[in-house]
């Protein structure tokens, strides 16, 4: 079958070249551009001036690669679509981690997984050829979800958001409807009725930070925070960390006083002895004296 097909596309392509070579438009030199104003190929022709659209059987991939071909294509796109809306305010992680896992799926069916008859699509979809152009795909955006740290904030199997992101968002509304709530009147208020859910708010991205357990919607969502308090609304409040810098600057501050005090009092005490001793060794002289 498929020495028939090749065949049949080699006396094809030759009726078909000897039709445009010996026309009477062609150009004498027999060289000519598909675009060309000279070259019109004939309207009758069987072959196209177009790629073939399919290749003999052997070299063409399977129906099951080219279905996982098809699905990656369909995911690829639900993820980018996912994404470009998630760019800011940023959250990539919480909306589009569902998205990233079907596509992630199907790439592992066709890097790794095996088809009907033990067949498998890796060496036909993504080394083919130079560009690699699946691979490529796919490991752009796989580079973008590290980057983002998205592992952080979701359980394994990509099921739901983990408990310390659904607590940390909880903690986030509540902040944020607060600054809602007395943004439109006198900002002083603002300061002293939302200080401690905010307080609250800092505290937990802190040990979150600790125990990196942030992902890029995290960061974001606090860094924007953090510039409605301090800049929009200009509040602020000591932080527990500064407590025992300003203890250690305020030791440093007063140790030159501490030892110039220290010198004095022990050059006093010592003046007092030399005089004590001064005084006693005079007296015995006196009592020699008088003996």
């Amino acid at each position: 079958m498929a020495s028939r097909k090749t065949c049949l596309y080699l006396v094809v392509f030759m009726l078909d070249t000897y039709a445009v070579v010996y026309s009477d438009d062609a150009p004498a030199s027999g060289a000519f551009a598909v675009n060309s104003p000279v070259f019109k190929p004939a309207a009758s022709s069987v072959f196209s001036v177009n790629m073939l659209s399919s290749f003999p059987e052997d070299l063409e991939i399977s129906d099951y690669c080219n279905d996982l071909l098809h699905l990656f294509g369909q995911r690829y796109v639900v993820y980018v679509n996912c994404l470009v809306p998630a760019a800011r305010p940023v959250k990539v992680c919480q909306n589009c981690y569902s998205s990233y896992d079907n596509l992630t799926e199907t790439y592992e069916n066709i890097s790794d997984q095996m088809g009907p008859g033990n067949e498998t699509c890796r060496d036909s979809l993504l080394r083919s050829d130079r560009l690699m152009l699946v691979y490529v795909l796919y490991s752009n955006l796989e580079d973008l979800w590290t980057k983002s740290d998205c592992k952080s904030c979701i359980t394994k199997g990509y099921e739901s958001l983990t408990n310390d992101t659904l607590y940390f968002m909880d903690i986030l509304n509540h902040t944020l409807s607060c600054f809602e709530k007395y943004s439109p009147g006198n900002h002083t208020e603002l300061c002293k009725s939302c200080k401690n859910t905010y307080s609250q708010l800092n505290d937990l991205y802190s040990g979150m930070e600790k125990n990196q357990t942030l992902c890029i919607d995290l960061e974001d969502a606090m860094n924007v925070t953090r510039r409605l308090w301090s800049k929009n609304f200009n509040c602020s409040f000591p932080r527990k960390e500064t407590v025992p810098v300003i203890a250690v600057s305020a030791f440093m501050l007063f140790l030159p006083i501490i030892f110039y005090l220290s010198s004095f009092l022990h050059s006093e005490q010592k003046k007092r002895k030399l005089i004590h001793h001064t005084n006693k060794y005079a007296n015995m002289n006196i009592q020699d004296k008088q003996n």
